[in-house]
């Protein structure tokens, strides 16, 4: 008997469900999975019986806990070509979901991370269930936060775009309601009533509208932080960040505590990826998905040509020894111009993605 497929499409009346199926490793998103989401997509959008799309995941811990960065890193050191390749198909693929034409909910509990982010987070609806956690990690393994979720990063309020982005660290279904990241806070047991109501073709707003409860303002775990993290991720550089956080983390508070949390987990981050990362968000504050996504190529191709990738990967998902050896010792040995060259246009070519106007298969 041979197993499911790692992404299963099913259809159900006016309704086109894709649901993530690898869940051993998590939801893990690799190019099987991609390949499969593109083709159950291609379709779509001009299936007149077709009223909406739910994306869900058939394991109850996760719905994506990020990329398959094993898979990447392991491509990389066999084709660096194919590499690429893989990360230009994923980005596209985000761009795709977002001029993607029709209603499309997604049904989120437990960890959302990385490459999960850029499949939920250009849905038209996102229902999240009391387990969901969103995170941006990258920063831990040598990388950046990619498929184009600089982008909404870059508009939070409060720099809590930048504090995410940098840190890695994971906020609940309130804080990331209040963010507006998720559209919706409606516990699974209800999600049966979303899929056979829009099996129905029923409106999709009063029906999710309908069963939202808003979250207790308590449970959010951020809100006690805004103040804190507004005046130390505020500041125009890494180093002044971290002086900030220095600044702040002397004495017994609750945001004393905080602050050196902060800053210890801050230290173990990839330098480079840090002083990345920073520009990548105040640049994308000024693009739109598109232009963000393209910048996301060319900095991912960078990075697959440095050390601290395929060093993060081993040390936090293969060894699990948690003490990565980073190209750089602290984000002072940085140099501006190894920053400037992650930049730079790619002698390679730059991803190249359609116009909004000009995604007319997708409409």
């Amino acid at each position: 008997m041979h197993d499911q497929p790692s992404v299963i499409m099913t259809r159900t009346g006016a309704l086109a469900e894709l649901t993530l199926n690898r869940p051993r490793a998590l939801n893990a998103l690799n190019d099987e999975m991609r390949t499969l989401i593109v083709a159950a997509l291609g379709g779509l959008p001009r299936d007149p019986d077709v009223y909406a799309l739910a994306l869900r995941s058939a394991s109850d811990r996760a719905f994506c806990a990020g990329g398959d960065v094993r898979e990447l890193v392991a491509l990389c050191g066999e084709d660096h070509a194919k590499a690429c390749a893989s990360l230009a198909f994923e980005y596209a693929m985000n761009w795709r979901l977002d001029c993607f034409s029709k209603p499309t909910v997604s049904l989120i509990d437990g960890m959302t991370m990385g490459s999960g982010v850029g499949l939920v987070l250009y849905n038209t609806h996102r229902v999240a269930g009391p387990n969901f956690a969103f995170a941006m990690p990258e920063t831990a393994i040598g990388l950046f936060p990619d498929v184009g979720a600089a982008s909404v990063l870059s508009r939070l309020p409060a720099a809590i775009g930048r504090y995410l982005a940098l840190t890695g660290r994971a906020i609940n279904r309130a804080t990331a309601y209040r963010l507006g990241l998720v559209t919706h806070c409606i516990d699974p047991d209800r999600w049966p009533q979303i899929t056979e109501a829009l099996a129905d073709a029923q409106p999709i707003d009063r029906l999710v509208d309908g069963l939202h409860a808003d979250p207790d303002p308590a449970e959010d775990d951020l809100r006690a932080r805004t103040g804190a993290i507004a005046a130390c991720f505020g500041r125009p550089t890494v180093a002044d960040i971290f002086t900030a956080l220095e600044q702040n983390a002397a004495g017994a508070s609750d945001d004393a505590r905080w602050c050196r949390g902060v800053r210890d987990d801050l230290e173990k981050r990839a330098p480079l990826s840090l002083h990345v990362t920073l520009r990548h968000l105040d640049e994308c504050a000024r693009r739109d998905l598109r232009e963000t996504l393209i910048a996301d190529y060319r900095l991912a191709v960078r990075f697959l040509e440095r050390p601290d990738l395929a060093e993060g990967v081993r040390a936090v998902l293969i060894d699990k020894d948690n003490e990565p050896r980073w190209q750089h010792a602290s984000i002072r040995d940085v140099e501006g111009v190894e920053v400037e060259a992650m930049f730079a246009p790619l002698v390679s070519g730059e991803l190249d993605l359609p116009a909004r106007r000009d995604m007319q298969d997708l409409r």
